[in-house]
């Protein structure tokens, strides 16, 4: 895995619309798998607080806990994102 699918991946994990399924999609990584992932990159303090929030019902990280409007993986405007700028 490269640097820069490492920094995705954990980017991913920390959005909270981002469910597992699509990290699973892209990655070919389990949510047991992010995890472990999670807890061997992040400090502790970090990854304690990001299992919080996943486990909290801000997150939407599990197809099943999330609203049924919901129906894709992406932002509408991710295709006009470019260098970190919405163009």
């Amino acid at each position: 895995m490269t640097d820069r699918e490492l920094d995705r991946i954990i980017e991913m994990a920390w959005e909270d619309r981002t469910p597992f399924e699509a990290i699973e999609s892209q990655f070919g990584l389990s949510e047991s798998q992010v995890i472990k992932l999670m807890r061997r990159e992040l400090k502790e303090s970090s990854f304690k607080m990001w299992r919080k929030r996943v486990n909290s019902g801000v997150s939407q990280k599990h197809l099943k806990k999330r609203s049924e409007d919901i129906t894709r993986f992406k932002c509408s405007r991710q295709r006009s994102i470019s260098l970190n700028k919405i163009t």
